[in-house]
């Protein structure tokens, strides 16, 4: 189980995910435009609105949990609770939400603009790839 390839690059990816995050609450509306997070989150952080900061640290919260999941999956970590039950929902809630955000691209292009949605989407598909082969490879032994 030890250093499991596909569960490190997950790591790998959510953790990145995760500090992109503190990236948009550290630094503002020029990080929430730039990583397309659409109009009205960049309006609310220009504002000093709390919703950006609540809703990007809950999500860079719910990353860094992810990112030890993985870790511990590919055997960098103690087992973690549930870790049978939780890297196969977490690579079903990023392939669902994947496939999801390239529909809401097609079919409601204007909340948050195509390419938040094309972009994170991808990474989305790749990183529930990576959580998918690496849980698969480890499943007999969690």
């Amino acid at each position: 189980m030890e250093g499991n390839t596909a569960l490190l690059l997950a790591a790998t990816g959510t953790a990145l995910a995760a500090l992109l995050h503190i990236g948009c609450i550290a630094f503002g509306p020029a990080w929430y435009d730039a990583l397309g997070a659409g109009e009205r989150m960049v309006r609310w952080s220009r504002e000093r609105r709390w919703r950006p900061t609540v809703i990007t640290g809950a999500i860079t919260i719910v990353l860094g949990i992810w990112t030890l999941y993985a870790l511990a999956g590919a055997g960098m970590l103690p087992t973690l609770p549930a870790t049978r039950f939780i890297l196969p929902a977490i690579t079903a809630v990023l392939l669902l939400r994947g496939i999801a955000g390239v529909a809401i691209a097609a079919l409601r292009p204007g909340y948050n603009g195509v390419r938040f949605w094309i972009v994170s989407s991808v990474a989305c598909l790749g990183l529930g790839g990576f959580y998918l082969a690496g849980t698969l490879q480890v499943w007999p032994s969690l």
